[in-house]
Parts: C-alpha cells; sequence; structure tokens
C-alpha cells in the first residue's frame, strides 16, 4: 500500500474530523523544512518532489479503507463520508529536486483547505525525508570522486522494500552512476550492475571453473570476484583464463575486490593484470564503503575505477536523520507562528533567494516573505495548482544534471566531511517584522 491515504498518523484522521466539525476550511499554508543541519555537514540535497506530487495527485480513499475506518468506530458518518470523496485540491510550491539548501530554509510549501494540508503532513515528511537523506549522503561520495564509478549497493540492508528504491533513486539524482538493485531499473530508468556473490565461487570445485562458467553465460558482463580465498591467488586466475576467454570471443571486463586492505590489494591485482596484458580490466571494490573510506582510499591513490556502496549510505549510518519539520505558518489570511522552546518558527508564507560570488560560488541566501522584494535567484516554484502537477516536471536524467551544476556551485570549504564553516542564511528584517507583530498578536 505504498500510496494509501491511511499511510499517516492517527491524529491527522483526528484532527480532521475536528476540522470538518467546526468548518475550520479556509486556507492553510504549511512549510517543510530542516531545523538544523547533521553535525559535520556543510549542505543538504532536496529529493523525493516527485513521489510528493504523484502522491498528492493520486489521493483518494478505497472503499476498503473507507469500511475498515468505519469498523473502528473512531470516526463520524459524517467525517466518513467527506473522507470518501476527498481529493487534493491545493497548491505546491517547492525547491526543484537536487537544490543544494541549508537550515531554517522551506523547500516544499502547501496551499491548501485546512483539512488537506493537515491530512498529508506524514506521508510527505516520510518522502522527503528520506530521500533528501539519502541524496545529501551519496552527494558527499559524488564531490570527493567524481570520475569514479559508484553504484548504490545499499538494497539488502535498507529499511524496507521503498526504503532500497528511494535509496536508489535519490543516489543516481546525487550523481551515483547506478544501481545493484533491478526494480530501480524497471521503476526509474537507471542503470544497473552486478559481478557475482562469494556463494557462486564456493558452489564450484575450483575459482578457476567458477570463472570460466560464468564467462561463458554472461559473456557482456564479465566481472570476476576475486577475494573468495586469495585476493592475489584469485587475480593470478583471471590473467592465467584469459586467453582462453579471448579465443571465444570473450572480454574481461574487470574484478571485484570486497574485503581486506583495498589499497593494498588493489595495488597488487593491478600489477597483476598489467603484467598478464589485461590492462583495460578495471578494479572495482566494495565492503563497507563510504564517502569517508573513499577519502582514505583517494589519498593512498589506490587504483581503483569504482565502488559500490551500500550499507553506510542507504541507512546514513553517520547521520540516520534529518531534524525537519511541516508546519503551520498562515491559516485564513492571517500569520501564524509557532513559538515552543527550541522549535520556534519564522511565520508566513516564504521565500528563498540565493546569492552567486563572481566565480558562480553560492555566497549566501536570504529568508523572506513570499513577494518582499529581495536581490537574488528565488528558489521556491510553483509546481502545483489545484491539485494538478503544472506542465511538465523534469526527467529523473534532467533532475540529475541540475543536481550536478548545483554541487558544482558548492563553496570548496563546505564540500569538506568536518568542521565545515556555517552558510551563511540571513532572515530578512521583513520576515523579522512579522514574527515579532504575530508575537504581539499570539500571547498565548
Amino acid at each position: 500500500m505504498p500510496n494509501s491515504v491511511l499511510l499517516t498518523d492517527l491524529y491527522q484522521l483526528t484532527m480532521l474530523q475536528s476540522y470538518y466539525e467546526q468548518s475550520m476550511e479556509e486556507l492553510a499554508v504549511f512549510e517543510f523544512f530542516v531545523r538544523k543541519l547533521p553535525e559535520n555537514r556543510g549542505y543538504l540535497v532536496t529529493a523525493g518532489l516527485a513521489q510528493v506530487l504523484t502522491y498528492l495527485e493520486q489521493l483518494q480513499f478505497s472503499s476498503d479503507e473507507i469500511e475498515w475506518l468505519t469498523s473502528t468506530g473512531r470516526f463520524k458518518p459524517s467525517t466518513l463520508d467527506r473522507l470518501a470523496t476527498l481529493k487534493f485540491t491545493g497548491d505546491v510550491h517547492a525547491m526543484p529536486e537536487g537544490t543544494v539548501f541549508f537550515a531554517n530554509e522551506p523547500i516544499l510549501r502547501i496551499t491548501a483547505p485546512l483539512p488537506e494540508a493537515q491530512l498529508i503532513e506524514s506521508r510527505i515528511i516520510n518522502l522527503l525525508h528520506f530521500q533528501t537523506l539519502i541524496a545529501s549522503k551519496a552527494a558527499r561520495s559524488v564531490l570527493i570522486a567524481p570520475d569514479k564509478l559508484l553504484v548504490d549497493f545499499g538494497m539488502r540492508r535498507a529499511h524496507g522494500s521503498e526504503a532500497a528504491l528511494l535509496a536508489a533513486r535519490a543516489s543516481y539524482l546525487a550523481g551515483f552512476t547506478g544501481s545493484a538493485t533491478v526494480a530501480a531499473g524497471m521503476c526509474f530508468g537507471i542503470p544497473i550492475y552486478g559481478t557475482m556473490a562469494h556463494s557462486f565461487i564456493q558452489a564450484y570445485p575450483s575459482e578457476s571453473q567458477a570463472f570460466a562458467d560464468f564467462a561463458k553465460v554472461n559473456p557482456d558482463n564479465v566481472v570476476f570476484l576475486i577475494d573468495t580465498y586469495d585476493t592475489e591467488a584469485g587475480a593470478q586466475k583471471v590473467v592465467d583464463l584469459a586467453a582462453a576467454l579471448h579465443a571465444q570471443g570473450v572480454k574481461i571486463k574487470g574484478v571485484r575486490l570486497d574485503s581486506g586492505d583495498l589499497a593494498d590489494h588493489a595495488r597488487k591485482v593491478r600489477t597483476i593484470l598489467d603484467r598478464g596484458g589485461l590492462n583495460d580490466a578495471t578494479i572495482f571494490a566494495s565492503g563497507n564503503i563510504d564517502e569517508h573510506k573513499l577519502v582514505e582510499l583517494m589519498a593512498q591513490q589506490a587504483p581503483i575505477d569504482g565502488f559500490g556502496i551500500g550499507t553506510r549510505m542507504d541507512t546514513s549510518v553517520d547521520a540516520p536523520y534529518l531534524d525537519c519539520a511541516y508546519k503551520l505558518q498562515e491559516y485564513a489570511g492571517i500569520a501564524r507562528r509557532k513559538r515552543s522552546e527550541g522549535k520556534a518558527t519564522w511565520p508566513g508564507r516564504k521565500q528563498v533567494y540565493r546569492n552567486y560570488s563572481e566565480d558562480g560560488m553560492m555566497s549566501g541566501d536570504t529568508v523572506t516573505v513570499e513577494n518582499a522584494p529581495c536581490a537574488g535567484q528565488p528558489l521556491l516554484q510553483s509546481v502545483m495548482q489545484s491539485g494538478k502537477t503544472v506542465a511538465e516536471q523534469p526527467t529523473l536524467i534532467e533532475a540529475r544534471e541540475y543536481t550536478r551544476r548545483q554541487l558544482n556551485g558548492l563553496p570548496m570549504s563546505l564540500r569538506q566531511l568536518g568542521n565545515t564553516p556555517e552558510y551563511p542564511v540571513i532572515i530578512s528584517a521583513e520576515l523579522q517584522a512579522l514574527a515579532k507583530t504575530v508575537d504581539q498578536r499570539n500571547t498565548g
């Protein structure tokens, strides 16, 4: 039930019933933002908007869902009748997928009748949070190893099937070359990659026979996993097999390393392959790799051509969640503000403007009241009106190229894995004045 409206929190439905009962159905404005960046992160990358728009366009309770809600005894017949015909009729403004953003910057704004805008909160956070989390993690590897083959290897340890698919999508958006998850190819057109498992080698009486049979059956994808027993010995067996395979018209594309000192093994394997005439064979490495390991391997100038990055990216192991929120900023034409300690929000409909230095690098953002005059490039764009997507949204390939340009505009200081300076985000005088007005009006 990936797009079921019941993928929500119970309180969304109980609040919605109360809104209906009290006729509170005027326009509400909610915004999604991240309160603060994870430790040692200098930026984030938006992702998940495409799935949000699909969810909103398809939002509808099925007859089975209405029947089940009826059986709970929690909801009045009048509420259930309203739910049976509910559709999303609102507007959406958002930063394009792949936009680099920072703390306290709204990346999505919903304007819709209050019951609709409230109901969708949980699923919107669910979709935007996860893909943004993974895209932001993946972008760090892309910036560290821009010329390397980077493949998402994380499905088996992702937190469920939807997470595996969306991680493949988010990492590809951020610049990964492809994914090992086959369904990602069918669902999103993402290039898929794969070699073999250690079990394939172990099932044979000899490593050489396993290599030979694999090459015979998969002549266009001959990449051997060579560290099941002895890495360097495995590399030599590949060299010994090369002539026979060449006679059959089969070319060895490369080898994969999955354990041990990857830099040391790669150097030794590279020597063995080159000495055996396999200069064009690539070396691909996997096994607990993330951006921190990439930094080490790049610093050691390890002769590795590509990397499979799995568990640590698909679970975003060093920052497994974002401090994000979807909050009411306006209702019935009046700006609203949450003032909870440590969780205060900036009220009203907002826009984010970005400025660039002469060399094309991002130099500072301003968050201000919508339609207030401000220098810079406005980042929030209209993407849905009256429940229908505006014009044609970018393809994943187009969004990926946009992400590449965004990352190219990051100052070098923000690309570091730690000790990154705080990017300047200014809260405009107009927005501060609005907050003061709201505070004076609302004394609690």
